[in-house]
This record gives structure tokens, sequence and C-alpha cells, in this order.
């Protein structure tokens, strides 16, 4: 996997290697680079690198066994038998003669699976042999849920000992850009809003070949490891995945508003609210209120969104229309897609154009941004800070944006009361296909145009 990005999460790691010893736990969803990211970091280090399975437990020491036995050049330790962690351990520090040494054990949620009391091995590994010697212990997962039980939570007997955690979340937009070196934004962005910011989707679409070509080979077509990714996924992380997968759907053709998901789906909201947070907690969902809410968690207008871009793409366009993919009948289902495929990119442009402008600090600096919404209007973009604000709309459509955008815009913001005065109020309108002469000819001196190839 190609390494981009993720400087904060290395400056990170480093840190903690400088210590005297220090225990970081990584964790994040599926696909979204933690190996890669631990390999980069232990590159020209001296350390264990151990992936966990479903395995036995037995038959994971002794492969842990073989790594640390490969790690130190002992061909006698191979032929030991070993029935317990702490030996081995023991072993790595009575052999290390390189200083610091690292110990990642990647996929840490396995050994918990196969030993429900690996967490309390962890714990007295850690404070009777490593937490006083020259050791970085690294513990990655993908099963966001159960790492965070695993190693975060209060009732871990871990709880305590980590020195570091790293969420690592998918890329943005702008660090995405980056493995389709040469293309226009715009078509850039069409990729970012099948794949999402997620590395191992990303390395799968082919640059030299078209966007429809590539989703019709690594996404559509039946055989392809992105066609049923989300199935899998969700099985390994839930027991009953029908009711989940009726919510995503729900929530990817635009459904927002919990009451209205569970009308949908003939369930009440309160048996709807506990997949709904379950949903959240495995960091698939998230709940947005708008950005003038002063208490978020207490607020009646939270609305609900699949965070991931590819689960999105694959409840509205995949999910629906299997019985046409697997009968091979691509282009009905490329007609569908082209149809809708700028409505369906409009939230997400919407969300590339806030971390445009919390990114700039365009045209002051940003202290809180987000949507706001009430009753009738909806703004896609309010932010404020330094004294100023600033109220936006975002086109995806195949048309330039006028004067009348502006104009809207205008008058929805006099809902949006905070207490700026007018030549404090900034306005910015980001379009896909540019702007009318009249409106790039506007002398209101507080207006910011973005096109899409702006946004870099």
């Amino acid at each position: 996997m190609r390494f981009i990005d993720r400087e904060r999460e290395l400056q990170t790691l480093e840190g903690e290697y400088r210590r005297d010893s220090s225990l970081v736990v990584i964790y994040g969803r599926r696909r979204v680079g933690k190996t890669t990211l631990i390999e980069r970091f232990m590159k020209d280090k001296p350390g264990v690198y151990f992936l966990a399975d479903l395995q036995n437990e037995l038959l994971q020491l002794e492969r842990f066994k073989n790594v640390v036995a490969e790690t130190f050049k002992d061909e006698v330790l191979k032929g030991v038998e070993v029935k317990y962690w702490e030996t081995l351990f023991r072993y790595i520090l009575r052999h290390n003669t390189q200083g610091k040494l690292i110990i990642a054990i990647d996929e840490f949620q396995y050994l918990a699976k196969v030993n429900p009391a690996i967490p309390s091995i962890f714990q007295r590994i850690w404070d009777t042999l490593l937490k006083e010697n020259k050791v970085m212990l690294i513990l990655s997962g993908s099963t966001v849920s159960m790492m965070y039980n695993l190693t975060l939570s209060y009732s871990s007997p871990l709880y305590g000992r980590r020195t570091a955690q790293i969420r690592l979340q998918p890329l943005d937009f702008f660090s995405y850009r980056s493995f389709f070196k040469g293309r226009k934004n715009d078509e850039i962005f069409r990729f970012y809003c099948v794949t999402g910011g997620v590395p191992k989707y990303a390395e799968l679409m082919d640059p030299s070949k078209g966007f429809l070509t590539n989703l019709r080979e690594n996404v559509l077509n039946r055989d392809s490891f992105l066609y049923a990714e989300p199935k899998f996924i969700l099985r390994e992380e839930i027991r009953d995945p029908i009711t989940y997968f009726s919510i995503l759907q729900v929530i990817s053709q635009g459904e927002r508003k919990i009451g209205k998901i569970a009308g949908r789906l003939g369930m009440s909201t309160q048996n709807l609210t506990s997949f709904v947070e379950r949903l959240i907690e495995l960091d698939i969902l998230e709940r947005e209120v708008p950005v003038t809410e002063r208490n978020p968690e207490k607020s009646k207008k939270g609305l609900y969104f699949i965070k991931d871009n590819f689960f999105n793409f694959w409840f509205r366009y995949v999910f629906p229309n299997q019985s046409f993919l697997e009968t091979e009948n691509y282009d009905l289902v490329l007609s569908k897609i082209k149809s809708d495929f700028n409505q369906y990119a409009s939230l997400i442009f919407e969300n590339v154009c806030i971390d445009f402008l919390r990114k700039e600090n365009e045209p002051f600096k940003i202290e809180r941004i987000g949507r706001w919404w009430d009753r009738d209007t909806e703004i896609d973009i309010v932010a404020w800070g330094e004294g100023k604000a600033l109220f936006g709309e975002c086109k995806y459509r195949d048309s330039k944006v006028g004067t009348e955008v502006l104009k809207e815009l205008m008058e929805k913001s006099k809902k949006v009361n905070l207490g700026f005065k007018p030549e404090e109020i900034f306005f910015a309108l980001f379009s896909k296909r540019g702007f009318t002469e009249d409106l790039k000819r506007s002398s209101f001196k507080n207006l910011l145009l973005y096109t899409v190839e702006d946004l870099v």
C-alpha cells in the first residue's frame, strides 16, 4: 500500500519512541492504513511485528515465537515449546541488545476473541515486564468498538496504561489527490465520492482508465474486491446485519431524521435508536446538528449521515441493484448512477468545501464551521472567527452558478442570528462548472468564488 500523508500520526509515534517506555493504541476502520503506518514507523528501527488472527491461542503463540526467533536469529528458540505469552516477552527483554525496542501486535482484537483473558495478560506483562524497560508496545486493531473496550475503556484491565492513542481516519480529499497525480480535481473528486479516503480502495482504481470503466470493473463487477466489501466488514462487527443494512440503505437514499428513518422501516424510534448508536460506535454513521447549536448532545435537530463515502455509494447503488449486477446488467446500473450522481455527490462536495475553508482559514481564521438548518431553510456552510462570519453555498451541478444563488444565500443568511455587522460578513460560492459573467463582475466586496479546480 502506498504511504500518503500521516505526518501527524508519525510525529506522535516518534514522540512516543523517545520516551523510556510507551504503550500506544492504534485503531480505526479496516483498510484505512494502520498496518502501513506501523510498518513505515518501524522501518530502520529494532522491533518485533506480529499479526494476530483467529487461530487457536497455542498456534498463535507458536507463530509469535517464530517471529521472535527470526528477529533475534535464534534457531534454538524455534524448537522450544512455549505455552505463555510472558515467557516470550521475558525472552525479548533478556536478548535485546539494540536499545529501545518496538513490539507491535496488529489485529489485537483477534487475540481477545480467542482468549478473553488477553487484556488481563497484557496488563500483567506491561506492569511487571515492559513498563520499566526501554520498550514501545503498540496494540493495533480494526474493530473500532472492540478495540476501545479492550484497551481504552474504564472497564478494561489495560485502562490507564496507554501513553498515547491514535484513531486513524480515512484521508481527506486533499491528501487523496496524490493517488491520481496529473488528473483534474473534478475527475479525482468523482473517484473520492466512491472510494472515500480509504487508501486500499483508492489503490484499486486504475488512473489510466475512465471513471465509469473503473466503476464497472472494480465496484459493480460481482467478482471484484469491492463488490461485497461492506457485507464482509459488517458481518464481522455485528451478529444480525439485516436491520443495519436496511438502515444504511434508507440513509444513503437521503433520509436523515431518526423519526422518518424509523417510519420507512416500520420501526419505533425507540427500537431504532440502539441500532443507530451501534453504527455510530463502528464509525459508519455520524450525527450532525446545526453548527450554531450550543448543546449538540441535547439538540433535537440531529440528522444522520453515513461517514464513509464507499459505504454511502454501495448502499445507494450496489446493494439495491444486486439482482441486476448478479446477471451482469452493468449498463442499467451505470445509467442509474450517471443520472443521479450529481445529487449523490452534492453532500460530499459540501464536506470537501468545508474542509478547504478550515484548512486554508479563508478569508479569516475560522473558529467554528459547519452546516446550518431549521425547519424550512438549509445553508451549506456557516463559519465564524476573528470577529467575522461567512455563509457558503455549494453547487455540484452541470450549469454555471449565477447571481440568483448569491441573492438566495444572502436572504437565507438573515435567518442565522450571529450578531455580525454587514461589513463583517463574507459570502462564498463553490461551483462544479464555474460562474456566470454577471456573477464574476459583481461589485460585492466580500464575495469569494471557488470552482472544483480551486480546491487545492
